[in-house]
């Protein structure tokens, strides 16, 4: 993954129907390090124009703990436009783009967010994008996609969307191939893979829910978005590394910087090979680490 962009801290992001005053007035207790205010899916159409002009008092509320905002706009372009007009503001730090389909949809998106940004006084991208994936067409697109411009930091998979698009049901065997190359299309452009193998609408069982994020997470993605508060503190959890695995990714690079006056290319830790693709992944995970506890620390 690229290290010159710099990409947010989304272990867990939870969709909340900007509507809904019981849901938004309780997404800041939820843990969630981001909030997804939505205008697409969970809006009625007669709902929409209403729903923009609740976004920035929403931002307010759900912003209290410290969670990033992010913002889910409609498709339609004349929709889509309506929506940038609404919500684009310093408490947005990101859009989600549903049924993207090409790059030169996500460059058009930025081009409207850049006369935005310079007329309300932004910083320059300041408004950071997130592309779903959520056709068949698109999907053979991604790694365009995600490589369309610096705004973009993460990359999805819609996996309903994408179900229905393919003629197939949004279950984990046939969601394996597509998500994992969302995964791949994400990595090769420097931005965060965002998912899970599986569908959004499964929330009743938590534990095969853990179980399918901790496989998402030894698949390569970095996080995901739910529509259940109980599946927030999963995610935390899941898509962090664990003690020990910080434990040992701090042996494999304190015994191979020991080792480093050597001419070894590799070394031997806890009877493992050990070189550099290996001491690089430890690396990683102690950053990531590192990372998560900065956040963590900035929001208490």
């Amino acid at each position: 993954m690229s290290e010159n962009k710099s990409l947010p801290i989304w272990r867990s992001m939870m969709f909340v129907p900007v509507n809904v005053d019981k849901f938004v007035d309780s997404a800041h207790t939820r843990g969630a390090d981001a909030i997804i205010l939505d205008l697409e899916d969970s809006i009625l159409p007669k709902d929409k124009e209403r729903a923009r002009a609740l976004v920035s008092g929403a931002a307010a509320k759900v912003a209290r703990a410290g969670a990033d905002v992010v913002v889910r706009i409609n498709r339609p372009w004349r929709l889509c436009l309506r929506d940038l007009e609404a919500v684009v503001s310093r408490e947005i730090c990101a859009l989600m783009l549903p049924k993207t389909e090409s790059a030169e949809h996500v460059r058009l998106v930025a081009e409207v967010l850049d006369e935005l940004e310079a007329e309300r006084g932004l910083p320059q991208v300041h408004t950071r994008l997130v592309p779903m994936i959520e056709s068949a067409g698109a999907f053979f697109r991604a790694q365009e996609i995600a490589a369309a411009h610096a705004r973009v930091v993460a990359l999805t998979l819609g996996a309903e969307d994408f179900a229905l698009s393919a003629g197939m049901a949004p279950e984990a065997e046939g969601l394996f191939y597509p998500t994992q190359q969302i995964v791949i299309a994400a990595r090769a452009a420097g931005v965060l893979p965002l998912g899970f193998i599986g569908s959004v609408a499964d929330y009743q069982d938590l534990d095969a829910f853990r179980a399918t994020v901790r496989r998402s997470r030894r698949l390569g993605f970095m996080g995901a978005a739910v529509i259940h508060p109980s599946q927030i503190a999963i995610l935390n959890a899941e898509f962090r590394p664990s003690p020990e695995e910080v434990e040992q990714a701090r042996k494999v690079v304190a015994a191979f910087a020991a080792a480093a006056g050597g001419n070894q290319g590799a070394i031997e830790v806890d009877g493992k090979m050990v070189d550099i693709p290996v001491v690089e992944g430890a690396r990683r995970t102690l950053a990531r680490q590192e990372a998560i506890e900065q956040r963590t620390k900035a929001r208490s």
